[in-house]
């Protein structure tokens, strides 16, 4: 673990007098000098447009650029290149497909159905988008212990639906949907599925070509790579049929006044120039965690998760939610007669970085009746130092706030 550290120079830091307690992954992981490093060369090196010059810079950066989205590929198993679209991240990859995709297939009357505990950007477009298309949306409902109605969704697949949207692992529960099951089902009505893999990708490993999956999302700055740089997977059948989302430079094949064609995958989908040096550091980030032994390290960090359940668990007067025994990542809970605010800044004087707030979740707050919770969530860095240091803080927050 301390070379696993030793690898995330903002770890090496010191907040407000105290050395870093970062838990604070769910909502970005730290980088690793390797993903830096990467970023850096490209900008002090090869940094040029692609698939647009002649030049020896440019073809560098081409290249580069593509083996990241090669890598990528391989990394979720998808069946070609192509399948793989670069996007700024999880939301606008919803976008793409929530504007294409409902251009294309959403009609009135139809339905959309997304689940009660979906964050905000694999909710909001869905609902814009019904408005819009005069199509309704409907919501799988969640149970008291953080997990998904399963027996009401086989009523909730009507004929009339035409897109499941889902979430692979909460963001604020950590539950650990069944989405396998959810893929099979929607598929035996032929109802494609997006799954929203922001909080998933980092924490299991994905084989889209197993799932059956037809369009599977995230972001890089939640995998150890830097921001502005995330992926949707699509099926290229799917893909095909769907209009651009955007227009510009790249995504076109030929431009008259009187009409244009576009570009194939997975050009048509990346208009304007793109995120090359974010691409080229997913790619490196991809390749650290695989050098490392990325089951291994899944295994380490939920040891240090299960613990860190257990240590809070002691602590009299805390709710900690999700409950029904899948957990990915984070650890939701409130300190009894406390806001969660409170309870975020005094943590941060003691040098350890939480989440607090409705974590753009705010109908599953309202499911709780609670206005926010506080979040720590995990990445391959911290160990049981990092959980004993917070049990400690949490117990001084009591003593202090109680």
């Amino acid at each position: 673990m301390n070379t696993i550290k030793n690898d995330f120079p903002a770890l090496r830091q010191r907040i407000h007098g105290k050395a870093l307690t970062y838990l604070d992954s769910g909502a970005t992981t730290l980088k690793p000098q390797a993903v830096i490093d990467a970023l850096t060369a490209y900008y002090t090196t090869i940094n040029s447009n692609v698939h647009r010059g002649a030049h020896h810079l440019s073809n560098l950066a081409t290249e580069a650029y593509e083996q990241a989205r090669l890598r990528v590929q391989n990394f979720i198993n998808a069946r070609t290149s192509e399948e793989i679209i670069f996007t700024k991240g999880t939301t606008e990859a919803i976008n793409l497909v929530a504007r294409s995709f409902g251009e294309a297939y959403i009609r009135e009357g139809d339905e959309i159905l997304v689940s009660a505990m979906e964050h905000h950007a694999n909710m909001v477009p869905w609902q814009q988008l019904c408005k819009q298309k005069n199509a309704r949306l409907n919501v799988l409902p969640v149970l008291e212990n953080g997990s998904l109605d399963m027996e009401a969704l086989p009523g909730l697949l009507t004929p009339r639906t035409k897109l499941v949207a889902i979430t692979h692992i909460s963001n604020v529960l950590g539950t650990v949907n069944p989405i396998e099951e959810i893929i099979a089902r929607a598929h035996a009505k032929d109802i494609p599925v997006l799954v929203d893999g922001a909080q998933g990708i980092v924490h299991s490993r994905i084989d889209v070509q197993r799932w059956d999956v037809d369009f599977y999302v995230f972001s890089g700055h939640k995998l150890y790579a830097p921001m502005g740089i995330g992926v949707l997977y699509g099926k290229a059948q799917l893909l095909n049929d769907l209009p651009p989302y955007q227009y510009g430079g790249e995504m076109i094949d030929k431009v008259r006044f009187e009409e244009t064609t576009f570009n194939v995958l997975p050009y048509k989908f990346e208009a304007g120039t793109p995120n090359v040096g974010g691409a080229i550091g997913l790619h490196k980030a991809i390749d650290y965690l695989c050098e490392r032994n990325l089951d291994e390290l899944w295994k380490k960090e939920d040891e240090v998760l299960k613990y860190a359940v257990n240590q809070l668990q002691k602590i009299e007067g805390i709710r900690i939610f999700g409950t029904d025994g899948t957990r990915g990542g984070v650890i939701s809970f409130l300190l009894e007669g406390i806001h969660p605010y409170d309870t975020g800044t005094l943590l941060d004087q003691m040098g350890i970085a939480v989440r607090t707030g409705h974590h753009c979740a705010q109908p599953l707050m309202d499911f709780y009746q609670i206005p926010g919770t506080v979040r720590a969530s995990f990445g391959i860095y911290n160990d049981m130092q990092d959980v004993d240091i917070l049990y400690e803080a949490l117990l001084r927050v009591k003593r202090m706030l109680s």
